[in-house]
């Protein structure tokens, strides 16, 4: 029988998570805190546009109008992304402002959006996951066949009260 002998000098083993140490607190602070400035996500826009009031934004559908019209948020605006040079002006309000999204979080154009609409003066923050999200955590839209909503995936929105506690 072989006995085998483990060096006490060798490096402790590093978790995959750890490799890179996770960033000072103020310096995660600021990172977080200007992440927020930038996104948003379905559940909290639901909340603002159901909560009674104005919300304080506008929200921007940025997709084609074959995809809007397969389905789309009540209220939302309609501005694809390739219009927004020629139509920005016309529709906003630079005072306002504006939430974008597009399809979801495979998809870039709620980001290209975004940055457009900045470059032209506008506030603006991106809805993460999309009317993908907005859909699977099982709020309304409205098609050509009237308001349309689905069951919330569990896999994606909280069960029960609809409060994941964040």
């Amino acid at each position: 029988m072989t006995t085998q002998v483990v060096s006490s000098d060798a490096p402790p083993a590093v978790s995959p998570v750890l490799r890179t140490p996770p960033a000072a607190p103020a310096e995660a602070a600021a990172y977080f805190a200007a992440r927020l400035a930038f996104h948003t996500d379905a559940a909290d826009v639901h909340a603002a546009l159901t909560g009674g009031g104005d919300p304080g934004f506008v929200l921007v559908d940025v997709r084609s109008t074959e995809s809007w019209d397969q389905g789309h948020i009540a209220g939302a605006l309609h501005l694809p992304t390739a219009g927004i040079p020629q139509h920005a002006a016309k529709l906003l309000d630079p005072a306002v402002p504006v939430v974008v999204h597009c399809w979801g979080p495979g998809c870039d154009g709620a980001t290209r959006a975004a940055a457009a609409l900045a470059e032209r003066g506008y506030r603006v923050k991106e809805m993460l996951g999309g009317i993908e999200y907005w859909i699977r955590e099982g709020h309304a839209v409205r098609t050509a066949q009237g308001r349309e909503q689905h069951a919330p995936d569990p896999l994606t929105a909280p069960i029960g009260d609809g409060d994941c506690g964040c």
